[in-house]
């Protein structure tokens, strides 16, 4: 059974671009009211000041952001958390402080926002976190990365059982062109989602709007919970 996000309100976690932001519009084209809420309220005021979307301000890493933002916005009927920080490296590269970041922001971060919200939602209500491809393809250099996402698909699992009848799951993005690979340069990038079209079965990278369609379908399907929907375009298949 499905249901509507027509008058419902939508948290949703994380930058003003990229996956965040395709969230964002896609729930109010289906009639939901959103509010965005990152760390940097004037860079979310300017990428949705054509939107019909609430700016607030919240850091994930920081429990008593988290409280504030829960006393400033009162009820919601879903949290969307597409908050990261990516610890990418070789393990020989890798540094403590950039691990834990991405494991508060991608972990500790969700647990928290659901301690402090999952009180007041209606038990209608969800939460959807986002995990990664690197959970279930060990690549070099993604160690930390793959780490962090086995353990937001090990916490939705916990949470679905812990909050229900709140519903909370995950969805697994694979290689999305986000932006976030823009700083290889345009031919490095080039090159490497070239070489990954070439190799998964969609034959193509990636984008927010797939994974916002995912999301959404989270969101929205009241028998699903604790699971992580994979949007990878089957590449950890090859």
């Amino acid at each position: 059974m499905s249901t509507t996000l027509k008058d419902k309100t939508v948290l949703v976690v994380g930058r003003g671009s990229g996956i965040a932001r395709a969230v964002s519009d896609a729930a109010m084209q289906e009639g939901a009211r959103v509010i965005a809420a990152g760390r940097n309220r004037a860079a979310l005021r300017e990428s949705y000041r054509r939107s019909a979307a609430t700016v607030a301000t919240v850091d994930v890493t920081d429990e008593g952001s988290i409280t504030a933002l829960a006393a400033e916005v009162g009820v919601v009927d879903h949290v969307v958390c597409a908050a990261s920080a990516r610890a990418r490296g070789a393990v020989a590269e890798l540094e403590p402080d950039a691990i834990l970041r991405s494991f508060h922001t991608k972990v500790v971060g969700p647990i928290m926002l659901t301690k402090h919200f999952a009180p007041t939602m209606p038990e209608s209500g969800s939460f959807v976190l986002l995990s990664g491809v690197a959970a279930l393809e060990p690549d070099p250099g993604f160690l930390a990365v793959a780490a962090t996402n086995g353990a937001v698909n090990t916490v939705v699992r916990s949470l679905a059982v812990e909050l229900a009848p709140i519903r909370v799951n995950a969805v697994s993005p694979g290689t999305i062109d986000t932006g976030a690979w823009d700083a290889l340069g345009e031919q490095g990038k080039a090159e490497l989602f070239g070489r990954l079209s070439a190799a998964n079965p969609a034959r193509r990278i990636g984008t927010p709007e797939d994974v916002a369609h995912a999301i959404l379908f989270a969101l929205t399907n009241t028998f699903l919970t604790g699971v992580c929907l994979p949007v990878d375009g089957g590449q950890p298949l090859v």
